[in-house]
């Protein structure tokens, strides 16, 4: 049973119910906004554009192959480290064996004569100037010292920079076979001493280097080394 509606109501008339089949009406209020970032189509691509190409590879170039010695200009280098290391030693022996030569005199005896008798009892004498004899093995001495350190500083400036004067003078240099890099005082020495392989057969092993591959006398070969322009 219903009631009539009553027109003091402050909440307004009652809403009608709908009959059956028929649609509820929208109500007259917009539908509250939603809250939150709306959503951003994904933005088209660019016509043509293409990705940046890769940097480039950045690297050490290859290192060229070392330019071997010729074997004149071994020659070369080896008379001139001959000079430097011999002339002084050369001088010294002569000066020093000239002054021990003139510092000794010998007296003779006369020919036999039995009329004499001094001839029957000469003995021939030796006699020399003492200070000038000393003089003179003092400097030969010096001769020979000068040669071993002329020949060790040698060594050494070969092994440290694989250069000899002769060899900075002709523009070539002693380096190991494996890196390039310097011998060190120690190889540098030994291949001194394997040149006496070098030295037999008459010297075979000087001239080696004229057909060998690696231009190689008997000396580079034992120590690994190689003769290179530069």
């Amino acid at each position: 049973m219903s009631y009539p509606p009553d027109p003091n109501n402050p909440y307004g008339q009652p809403q009608q119910q709908a009959p059956y089949g028929v649609p509820p009406q929208q109500s007259p209020y917009a539908q509250p906004p939603t809250y939150g970032y709306p959503q951003q189509q994904a933005m088209p691509p660019y016509g043509g554009y293409q990705a940046p190409p890769a940097p480039p590879q950045y690297g050490y170039a290859p290192v060229p192959a070392p330019v071997l010695a010729s074997w004149g200009s071994r020659v070369g280098a080896y008379f001139i480290d001959g000079l430097i290391m011999g002339l002084p030693v050369i001088i010294a022996y002569v000066v020093g064996g000239a002054m021990l030569a003139t510092s000794i005199h010998t007296t003779t005896c006369p020919p036999y004569d039995p009329n004499d008798p001094n001839t029957l009892n000469c003995v021939p004498q030796v006699t020399s100037s003492g200070g000038q004899t000393g003089l003179g093995l003092v400097i030969i001495l010096f001769g020979i010292a000068l040669g071993i350190g002329l020949l060790l500083w040698q060594v050494a400036r070969e092994g440290s920079t694989g250069q000899t004067v002769g060899k900075k003078a002709v523009g070539i240099r002693l380096v190991r076979e494996l890196d390039g890099r310097p011998l060190g005082f120690g190889m540098a020495f030994v291949r001194k001493l394997a040149h006496f392989l070098d030295s037999m057969l008459c010297g075979l092993g000087y001239l080696w280097p004229l057909w060998d591959d690696k231009g190689q006398c008997f000396a580079d070969k034992v120590t690994s080394s190689l003769v290179i322009r530069g």
